[in-house]
């Protein structure tokens, strides 16, 4: 009988120790992922910002005509 609990118990043991050790790979594997992510928008963000300034220059409003841009043809 006694040598039963002490089974149970060793197994109970074991099976807290497996648990435990899956949480703690599981909360390392979220911190690699979330790593992972921040990195992957940081990359993101940085590719944004350079297309924005690859883009060229608005053309100078002062080389149209001064009544251009003013009205629009809505029957057209």
């Amino acid at each position: 009988m006694e040598e039963d609990l002490m089974i149970g118990a060793m197994m109970d043991i074991n099976a807290i120790a497996s648990v435990a050790t899956e949480l703690s790979a599981s909360s390392l594997q979220q911190k690699v992922d979330m790593t992972v992510l921040k990195k992957a928008l940081d990359i993101s963000s940085s590719n944004a910002l350079a297309l924005i300034e690859a883009l060229p220059s608005a053309p100078a409003a002062a080389n149209l005509p001064a009544h251009l841009g003013q009205n629009i043809n809505t029957t057209a």
